[in-house]
């Protein structure tokens, strides 16, 4: 898809704050408030923008301990890697999981309220995905920074 410069000034502004009204979007890009809203529509409609959201303070909401864990599955076959990312979809603490290059094969954060919550969550539930061979974890010490900007700086999109 091809983005022009207005494109990527929405998006960098939607970025930042979701709930931007339509009006205050094209007074910031520089469009009237219908082409301004045709892009945005256009961006929704093509998959560019796939959600707004809220994002929360996770320390506030006594959400201050996150892991990260690799794991390691017993078989690699499309069944088995299709059965365990299932599997990870219903369990609320895991927030990411990744599929990764190397001799792990997911990359997983979970984000809980203390290391005893996440000891239970590991013996009752992470050590029963389908397939887990091996799961090695690291607690995040300091959230040095936490962005879902993407860099649309960089000629990401063109």
């Amino acid at each position: 898809m091809k983005l022009d410069k207005f494109d990527i000034e929405i998006l960098k502004v939607l970025q930042r704050d979701a709930t931007v009204s339509m009006a205050e979007l094209s007074q910031h890009v520089g469009l009237s408030h219908t082409p301004c809203w045709r892009r945005v529509k256009r961006m929704e409609t093509d998959g560019v923008i796939t959600n707004r959201v809220t994002l929360l303070d996770a320390k506030k909401l006594n959400l201050g301990v996150s892991v990260f864990i690799y794991v390691t599955l017993k078989n690699h076959d499309g069944n088995s890697l299709t059965s365990f990312e299932n599997a990870v979809q219903d369990i609320d603490e895991i927030v990411e999981c990744h599929t990764t290059s190397g001799d792990k094969d997911y990359l997983l954060k979970v984000i809980v309220r203390s290391i005893e919550e996440y000891e239970h969550l590991l013996k009752s539930t992470l050590t029963n995905l389908p397939l887990v061979d091996h799961l090695s974890s690291t607690f995040a010490l300091k959230q040095v920074k936490n962005t879902t900007e993407l860099p649309l700086n960089n000629g990401a999109v063109n």
